[in-house]
Protein backbone atom coordinates (compact mmCIF):
# COMPACT_ATOMS: atom_id res chain seq x y z
CA UNK A 1 0.00 0.00 0.00
CA UNK A 2 1.14 3.58 -0.53
CA UNK A 3 1.74 5.92 2.49
CA UNK A 4 2.82 9.23 2.90
CA UNK A 5 6.40 8.51 3.24
CA UNK A 6 6.21 7.02 -0.66
CA UNK A 7 4.85 10.39 -1.40
CA UNK A 8 7.66 12.25 0.34
CA UNK A 9 10.32 10.03 -1.61
CA UNK A 10 8.31 10.98 -4.54
CA UNK A 11 9.04 15.27 -4.04
CA UNK A 12 12.73 14.61 -2.67
CA UNK A 13 12.68 13.10 -7.11
CA UNK A 14 10.68 15.53 -8.32
CA UNK A 15 12.86 17.58 -11.08
CA UNK A 16 10.11 20.99 -10.31
CA UNK A 17 10.13 20.28 -6.64
CA UNK A 18 12.73 23.68 -6.50
CA UNK A 19 10.11 26.01 -8.34
CA UNK A 20 7.89 25.33 -5.29
CA UNK A 21 9.87 27.73 -3.48
CA UNK A 22 9.20 30.79 -5.87
CA UNK A 23 5.18 31.20 -4.65
CA UNK A 24 4.58 32.38 -1.42
CA UNK A 25 1.87 29.69 -0.06
CA UNK A 26 0.70 30.41 3.33
CA UNK A 27 1.48 27.90 6.38
CA UNK A 28 -0.86 25.12 7.26
CA UNK A 29 -2.79 25.31 3.91
CA UNK A 30 -2.98 22.75 1.18
CA UNK A 31 -3.35 25.14 -2.47
CA UNK A 32 -5.89 23.00 -4.74
CA UNK A 33 -7.49 26.09 -6.61
CA UNK A 34 -4.68 26.72 -8.99
CA UNK A 35 -7.54 26.41 -11.88
CA UNK A 36 -9.09 29.32 -10.62
CA UNK A 37 -6.75 31.28 -8.89
CA UNK A 38 -3.51 30.66 -8.90
CA UNK A 39 -0.37 31.31 -6.06
CA UNK A 40 1.29 34.50 -5.94
CA UNK A 41 4.63 33.91 -7.37
CA UNK A 42 7.13 35.59 -4.13
CA UNK A 43 8.82 38.28 -7.18
CA UNK A 44 5.16 39.67 -7.56
CA UNK A 45 5.23 41.47 -4.56
CA UNK A 46 8.97 43.10 -5.63
CA UNK A 47 7.52 43.68 -9.19
CA UNK A 48 4.60 45.74 -7.62
CA UNK A 49 6.18 47.74 -5.45
CA UNK A 50 8.86 49.06 -8.15
CA UNK A 51 5.69 49.74 -10.78
CA UNK A 52 3.81 51.83 -8.34
CA UNK A 53 6.78 53.53 -6.23
CA UNK A 54 9.82 54.00 -9.18
CA UNK A 55 7.87 53.79 -12.56
CA UNK A 56 4.89 55.21 -11.51
CA UNK A 57 5.37 57.15 -8.45
CA UNK A 58 9.10 58.77 -9.75
CA UNK A 59 9.17 58.66 -13.09
CA UNK A 60 4.74 59.01 -13.80
CA UNK A 61 3.78 59.49 -17.38
CA UNK A 62 7.10 59.22 -18.88
CA UNK A 63 7.11 55.35 -17.74
CA UNK A 64 4.78 54.39 -21.01
CA UNK A 65 8.24 55.38 -22.70
CA UNK A 66 11.18 54.69 -20.17
CA UNK A 67 9.97 51.27 -18.66
CA UNK A 68 8.13 50.18 -21.72
CA UNK A 69 4.67 50.20 -20.80
CA UNK A 70 3.40 50.50 -24.15
CA UNK A 71 4.62 47.32 -25.88
CA UNK A 72 3.75 45.72 -22.53
CA UNK A 73 1.20 43.48 -24.01
CA UNK A 74 2.90 42.24 -27.14
CA UNK A 75 5.79 41.50 -25.08
CA UNK A 76 4.12 39.52 -22.90
CA UNK A 77 2.39 38.16 -25.40
CA UNK A 78 5.57 36.83 -26.77
CA UNK A 79 6.44 35.80 -23.76
CA UNK A 80 3.45 33.62 -23.23
CA UNK A 81 3.26 32.44 -26.98
CA UNK A 82 5.58 29.58 -26.73
CA UNK A 83 2.86 27.91 -23.58
CA UNK A 84 0.26 27.65 -26.28
CA UNK A 85 2.20 26.69 -29.77
CA UNK A 86 1.95 30.31 -31.32
CA UNK A 87 4.35 32.45 -33.23
CA UNK A 88 5.98 35.92 -31.84
CA UNK A 89 3.78 38.85 -32.66
CA UNK A 90 0.55 36.48 -32.43
CA UNK A 91 -0.43 37.05 -28.77
CA UNK A 92 -1.59 39.94 -27.14
CA UNK A 93 -2.21 40.04 -23.29
CA UNK A 94 -4.73 42.62 -22.75
CA UNK A 95 -8.12 42.89 -21.62
CA UNK A 96 -10.46 40.17 -19.83
CA UNK A 97 -11.27 36.80 -21.02
CA UNK A 98 -14.87 37.96 -22.12
CA UNK A 99 -14.01 40.89 -24.05
CA UNK A 100 -11.47 39.35 -25.76
CA UNK A 101 -13.62 35.94 -26.59
CA UNK A 102 -16.04 38.76 -27.69
CA UNK A 103 -13.08 40.48 -30.19
CA UNK A 104 -12.56 36.51 -31.31
CA UNK A 105 -16.21 35.80 -32.17
CA UNK A 106 -16.57 38.72 -33.83
CA UNK A 107 -13.36 38.31 -36.03
CA UNK A 108 -14.41 34.76 -36.93
CA UNK A 109 -17.45 35.83 -37.91
CA UNK A 110 -16.24 38.81 -39.88
CA UNK A 111 -14.21 35.98 -41.68
CA UNK A 112 -18.10 33.88 -42.63
CA UNK A 113 -19.47 37.00 -42.91
CA UNK A 114 -19.50 36.05 -47.10
CA UNK A 115 -21.56 32.79 -46.66
CA UNK A 116 -24.82 34.14 -46.24
CA UNK A 117 -26.19 30.42 -44.66
CA UNK A 118 -23.44 30.51 -42.11
CA UNK A 119 -25.52 32.19 -38.85
CA UNK A 120 -24.77 28.99 -36.51
CA UNK A 121 -22.41 28.77 -33.69
CA UNK A 122 -21.99 25.67 -32.25
CA UNK A 123 -21.12 25.35 -28.71
CA UNK A 124 -21.23 22.90 -25.17
CA UNK A 125 -24.05 23.40 -23.27
CA UNK A 126 -21.55 22.85 -20.95
CA UNK A 127 -19.16 25.41 -21.39
CA UNK A 128 -18.45 28.15 -19.02
CA UNK A 129 -21.39 30.54 -18.73
CA UNK A 130 -19.22 33.55 -19.49
CA UNK A 131 -18.60 32.03 -23.00
CA UNK A 132 -22.28 31.32 -23.64
CA UNK A 133 -23.44 34.93 -22.69
CA UNK A 134 -21.13 36.94 -24.72
CA UNK A 135 -22.33 34.49 -27.54
CA UNK A 136 -25.73 35.46 -27.28
CA UNK A 137 -25.20 38.99 -26.74
CA UNK A 138 -22.79 39.65 -30.00
CA UNK A 139 -25.62 37.21 -31.78
CA UNK A 140 -28.32 39.71 -30.37
CA UNK A 141 -26.68 42.84 -30.98
CA UNK A 142 -25.79 41.48 -34.88
CA UNK A 143 -28.84 41.10 -35.29
CA UNK A 144 -28.45 39.36 -38.56
CA UNK A 145 -30.02 35.62 -37.71
CA UNK A 146 -27.14 34.09 -36.00
CA UNK A 147 -28.19 31.53 -33.41
CA UNK A 148 -26.42 29.06 -30.76
CA UNK A 149 -26.36 25.41 -31.26
CA UNK A 150 -25.94 24.00 -28.11
CA UNK A 151 -24.64 20.31 -27.56
CA UNK A 152 -24.69 17.97 -24.57
CA UNK A 153 -21.94 15.67 -25.05
CA UNK A 154 -18.87 15.72 -26.84
CA UNK A 155 -19.57 12.79 -29.16
CA UNK A 156 -22.61 15.06 -30.22
CA UNK A 157 -20.48 18.10 -31.79
CA UNK A 158 -19.62 16.16 -35.25
CA UNK A 159 -23.29 15.72 -36.38
CA UNK A 160 -23.78 19.53 -34.92
CA UNK A 161 -21.33 21.00 -37.62
CA UNK A 162 -22.97 21.36 -40.92
CA UNK A 163 -23.47 24.03 -44.03
CA UNK A 164 -24.77 26.36 -41.71
CA UNK A 165 -22.26 26.51 -39.25
CA UNK A 166 -19.97 29.56 -38.93
CA UNK A 167 -17.74 29.00 -35.67
CA UNK A 168 -17.54 26.04 -33.57
CA UNK A 169 -16.62 27.90 -30.30
CA UNK A 170 -15.78 25.36 -27.33
CA UNK A 171 -13.72 25.32 -24.46
CA UNK A 172 -10.37 23.20 -24.57
CA UNK A 173 -10.51 21.85 -20.69
CA UNK A 174 -14.06 22.30 -19.24
CA UNK A 175 -13.90 24.38 -16.07
CA UNK A 176 -16.32 21.74 -14.53
CA UNK A 177 -15.38 18.44 -15.31
CA UNK A 178 -11.93 18.77 -16.87
CA UNK A 179 -12.57 16.89 -19.69
CA UNK A 180 -9.87 17.96 -21.90
CA UNK A 181 -11.37 18.16 -26.18
CA UNK A 182 -9.25 16.67 -29.05
CA UNK A 183 -8.15 20.24 -30.62
CA UNK A 184 -6.36 18.50 -33.51
CA UNK A 185 -9.14 16.38 -34.81
CA UNK A 186 -12.11 19.26 -34.21
CA UNK A 187 -10.29 22.21 -35.69
CA UNK A 188 -9.40 19.12 -38.92
CA UNK A 189 -13.35 18.39 -38.64
CA UNK A 190 -14.96 22.29 -38.29
CA UNK A 191 -12.56 22.92 -41.29
CA UNK A 192 -14.06 20.40 -43.39
CA UNK A 193 -17.25 21.75 -42.53
CA UNK A 194 -16.19 25.35 -43.37
CA UNK A 195 -16.41 26.36 -40.00
CA UNK A 196 -14.09 28.72 -38.19
CA UNK A 197 -13.02 27.74 -34.54
CA UNK A 198 -12.69 29.83 -31.43
CA UNK A 199 -10.98 28.00 -28.41
CA UNK A 200 -11.00 29.57 -25.02
CA UNK A 201 -7.84 28.06 -23.10
CA UNK A 202 -8.52 29.44 -19.65
CA UNK A 203 -8.41 26.24 -17.98
CA UNK A 204 -5.31 24.74 -20.47
CA UNK A 205 -2.36 27.60 -20.79
CA UNK A 206 0.28 26.61 -18.35
CA UNK A 207 -1.36 23.09 -17.31
CA UNK A 208 -1.43 21.50 -20.48
CA UNK A 209 0.65 21.38 -23.43
CA UNK A 210 -1.42 23.33 -26.38
CA UNK A 211 0.21 23.50 -29.79
CA UNK A 212 -2.49 26.22 -31.55
CA UNK A 213 -0.05 26.91 -35.36
CA UNK A 214 0.02 22.96 -35.34
CA UNK A 215 -3.78 21.77 -34.07
CA UNK A 216 -4.74 23.97 -36.86
CA UNK A 217 -6.72 26.60 -34.62
CA UNK A 218 -8.06 29.84 -35.99
CA UNK A 219 -8.65 32.04 -32.93
CA UNK A 220 -7.91 31.84 -29.08
CA UNK A 221 -8.57 33.19 -26.24
CA UNK A 222 -7.69 32.51 -22.38
CA UNK A 223 -6.61 34.61 -18.86
CA UNK A 224 -3.83 34.89 -16.61
CA UNK A 225 -4.60 34.51 -13.42
CA UNK A 226 -5.16 30.47 -13.15
CA UNK A 227 -2.18 28.13 -13.98
CA UNK A 228 -0.02 31.26 -15.32
CA UNK A 229 -0.45 33.07 -11.68
CA UNK A 230 -0.67 36.30 -12.90
CA UNK A 231 -2.75 37.74 -10.02
CA UNK A 232 -6.34 37.75 -9.35
CA UNK A 233 -8.53 39.54 -12.41
CA UNK A 234 -5.17 39.49 -14.23
CA UNK A 235 -5.44 41.02 -17.84
CA UNK A 236 -6.25 37.85 -20.51
CA UNK A 237 -4.82 37.19 -23.62
CA UNK A 238 -5.97 36.49 -27.64
CA UNK A 239 -4.25 34.68 -30.64
CA UNK A 240 -4.64 35.66 -33.62
CA UNK A 241 -2.42 33.67 -36.02
CA UNK A 242 -0.57 35.29 -39.29
CA UNK A 243 -2.40 33.87 -41.66
CA UNK A 244 -5.93 35.50 -40.55
CA UNK A 245 -3.82 38.86 -39.16
CA UNK A 246 -4.77 41.15 -42.02
CA UNK A 247 -8.02 40.20 -42.41
CA UNK A 248 -9.12 40.19 -38.68
CA UNK A 249 -12.00 42.67 -37.51
CA UNK A 250 -13.38 43.16 -34.54
CA UNK A 251 -15.90 45.65 -33.32
CA UNK A 252 -13.71 47.21 -30.41
CA UNK A 253 -11.96 49.76 -32.36
CA UNK A 254 -10.22 51.64 -29.83
CA UNK A 255 -7.41 53.68 -29.95
CA UNK A 256 -4.46 51.45 -28.95
CA UNK A 257 -5.67 49.18 -32.25
CA UNK A 258 -5.19 52.20 -34.51
CA UNK A 259 -1.88 52.06 -36.53
CA UNK A 260 -1.00 55.84 -35.39
CA UNK A 261 -2.42 56.04 -31.91
CA UNK A 262 -0.75 59.32 -31.51
CA UNK A 263 -1.75 61.00 -34.40
CA UNK A 264 -5.13 61.36 -32.93
CA UNK A 265 -6.79 61.46 -36.21
CA UNK A 266 -11.03 60.95 -35.92
CA UNK A 267 -11.19 58.34 -38.28
CA UNK A 268 -10.18 54.83 -37.44
CA UNK A 269 -7.07 53.07 -39.36
CA UNK A 270 -6.55 49.53 -37.87
CA UNK A 271 -2.76 48.61 -37.08
CA UNK A 272 -1.06 45.41 -39.14
CA UNK A 273 -0.52 42.77 -37.29
CA UNK A 274 -1.50 41.45 -33.77
CA UNK A 275 -2.30 44.52 -32.32
CA UNK A 276 -5.47 44.95 -34.05
CA UNK A 277 -6.76 42.88 -31.20
CA UNK A 278 -5.84 45.48 -28.71
CA UNK A 279 -8.48 48.07 -27.67
CA UNK A 280 -8.01 50.26 -24.83
CA UNK A 281 -5.40 52.02 -22.45
CA UNK A 282 -4.03 48.79 -20.41
CA UNK A 283 -4.20 48.20 -16.99
CA UNK A 284 -0.04 48.65 -16.48
CA UNK A 285 0.14 47.27 -12.40
CA UNK A 286 -2.03 44.32 -13.29
CA UNK A 287 -0.15 43.95 -16.62
CA UNK A 288 3.27 43.42 -14.48
CA UNK A 289 2.18 40.96 -12.23
CA UNK A 290 1.75 38.38 -15.33
CA UNK A 291 5.55 38.49 -16.55
CA UNK A 292 5.93 37.25 -13.11
CA UNK A 293 4.41 33.86 -13.27
CA UNK A 294 5.27 33.35 -16.97
CA UNK A 295 9.36 33.47 -16.04
CA UNK A 296 8.64 30.54 -13.91
CA UNK A 297 7.47 28.94 -17.06
CA UNK A 298 10.78 29.38 -18.68
CA UNK A 299 12.24 27.51 -16.08
CA UNK A 300 10.85 24.19 -17.04
CA UNK A 301 8.91 22.89 -20.19
CA UNK A 302 4.89 21.68 -20.72
CA UNK A 303 5.91 18.34 -21.14
CA UNK A 304 7.41 17.97 -17.51
CA UNK A 305 4.67 19.90 -16.52
CA UNK A 306 2.18 17.61 -17.89
CA UNK A 307 3.89 14.59 -16.92
CA UNK A 308 3.84 15.95 -13.10
CA UNK A 309 -0.14 16.84 -13.17
CA UNK A 310 -0.78 13.71 -14.52
CA UNK A 311 1.37 11.90 -12.03
CA UNK A 312 -0.62 14.20 -9.26
CA UNK A 313 -4.44 13.90 -10.23
CA UNK A 314 -3.68 9.80 -11.08
CA UNK A 315 -2.48 9.88 -7.14
CA UNK A 316 -5.85 12.21 -6.02
CA UNK A 317 -8.20 10.03 -7.83
CA UNK A 318 -6.45 6.72 -6.58
CA UNK A 319 -6.06 7.71 -3.22
CA UNK A 320 -9.58 9.43 -3.07
CA UNK A 321 -11.06 5.67 -4.18
CA UNK A 322 -9.11 3.69 -1.87
CA UNK A 323 -9.52 5.67 1.01
CA UNK A 324 -12.78 7.32 0.77
CA UNK A 325 -14.72 4.03 -0.86
CA UNK A 326 -18.42 3.59 0.54
CA UNK A 327 -18.79 7.29 0.56
CA UNK A 328 -21.22 8.59 -2.20
CA UNK A 329 -18.04 10.19 -3.99
CA UNK A 330 -18.66 9.87 -7.98
CA UNK A 331 -15.52 10.54 -10.16
CA UNK A 332 -16.42 13.38 -12.74
CA UNK A 333 -13.21 13.83 -14.64
CA UNK A 334 -11.96 11.58 -17.23
CA UNK A 335 -9.55 8.69 -16.46
CA UNK A 336 -8.42 8.70 -19.72
CA UNK A 337 -5.08 10.66 -19.76
CA UNK A 338 -5.77 12.33 -23.05
CA UNK A 339 -8.90 13.58 -22.00
CA UNK A 340 -8.07 14.96 -18.54
CA UNK A 341 -6.98 18.52 -17.79
CA UNK A 342 -5.00 19.38 -14.69
CA UNK A 343 -8.00 18.70 -11.72
CA UNK A 344 -9.65 16.33 -10.94
CA UNK A 345 -13.54 16.81 -9.74
CA UNK A 346 -15.95 14.64 -7.82
CA UNK A 347 -19.52 14.54 -7.09
CA UNK A 348 -21.06 14.57 -3.39
CA UNK A 349 -24.61 14.94 -2.66
CA UNK A 350 -23.62 17.77 -0.32
CA UNK A 351 -20.37 18.93 -2.44
CA UNK A 352 -20.99 22.22 -1.35
CA UNK A 353 -20.76 21.72 2.15
CA UNK A 354 -17.89 19.02 2.32
CA UNK A 355 -15.63 21.45 0.52
CA UNK A 356 -16.55 24.60 3.06
CA UNK A 357 -15.83 21.92 5.33
CA UNK A 358 -12.27 21.35 4.12
CA UNK A 359 -11.92 24.87 3.23
CA UNK A 360 -11.88 25.33 7.20
CA UNK A 361 -9.28 22.80 7.73
CA UNK A 362 -6.65 24.33 5.05
CA UNK A 363 -7.25 22.61 2.34
CA UNK A 364 -8.69 24.56 -0.58
CA UNK A 365 -10.68 23.33 -3.89
CA UNK A 366 -13.66 24.89 -4.70
CA UNK A 367 -17.66 24.42 -5.63
CA UNK A 368 -19.51 24.35 -9.03
CA UNK A 369 -23.04 23.49 -9.35
CA UNK A 370 -24.04 20.51 -9.64
CA UNK A 371 -22.33 18.88 -6.27
CA UNK A 372 -19.21 18.94 -7.74
CA UNK A 373 -16.11 19.86 -5.88
CA UNK A 374 -13.43 20.79 -8.15
CA UNK A 375 -9.16 19.95 -6.94
CA UNK A 376 -7.03 21.70 -9.36
CA UNK A 377 -3.51 20.32 -9.36
CA UNK A 378 -0.44 23.13 -10.20
CA UNK A 379 2.48 21.27 -10.74
CA UNK A 380 4.70 24.44 -9.96
CA UNK A 381 4.22 24.22 -6.11
CA UNK A 382 1.51 21.47 -5.24
CA UNK A 383 3.38 18.01 -4.13
CA UNK A 384 2.64 14.80 -3.60
CA UNK A 385 2.36 14.80 -0.01
CA UNK A 386 -0.04 17.72 -0.59
CA UNK A 387 -2.10 15.49 -2.08
CA UNK A 388 -1.80 12.77 0.63
CA UNK A 389 -2.61 14.88 3.53
CA UNK A 390 -5.36 16.28 1.40
CA UNK A 391 -7.02 13.09 1.14
CA UNK A 392 -6.54 12.07 4.44
CA UNK A 393 -8.61 15.37 5.73
CA UNK A 394 -11.16 14.54 3.04
CA UNK A 395 -11.34 10.89 4.80
CA UNK A 396 -11.69 12.37 8.27
CA UNK A 397 -14.27 14.94 7.24
CA UNK A 398 -16.47 11.79 5.29
CA UNK A 399 -15.90 9.68 7.90
CA UNK A 400 -17.21 11.57 10.98
CA UNK A 401 -19.33 13.46 8.67
CA UNK A 402 -18.17 16.99 9.80
CA UNK A 403 -19.61 19.22 7.79
CA UNK A 404 -22.74 21.31 8.36
CA UNK A 405 -25.32 20.78 4.92
CA UNK A 406 -27.02 24.13 6.52
CA UNK A 407 -23.79 26.12 5.73
CA UNK A 408 -24.33 29.67 4.64
CA UNK A 409 -22.67 30.04 0.84
CA UNK A 410 -20.23 33.17 0.19
CA UNK A 411 -20.80 34.91 -3.47
CA UNK A 412 -17.81 33.22 -4.42
CA UNK A 413 -18.43 29.02 -4.30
Amino acid sequence: MLTRSDCLDRDAGDPLAPLRELFDLPAGVIYLDGNSLGARPKAALTRATAVIAQEWGKDLITSWNSAGWFQMPRRLGDLLAPLVGAEASEVVVTDTTSVNLFKALAGALQLQAGDAQRKVIVTERSNFPTDIYMAQGLASWLDRGYQLRLVDTPEEIPGALGADTAVLMLTHVNYRSGYQHDMAALSALARQHGAVTVWDLAHSAGAVPVDLNRDGADFAIGCTYKYLNGGPGAPAFIWVPQRHQAQFRQPLSGWWGHAAPFAMAPHFAPTDGIGRALCGTQPIVSLAMVECGLEIFAQTSMAAIREKSLALTDLFIALVEARCAGHPLELVTPREHARRGSQVSFAHPHGYAVMAALIARGVIGDYREPHIMRFGFTPLYTSFADVWDAVEILKQILDNKAYDIAAERGAVT
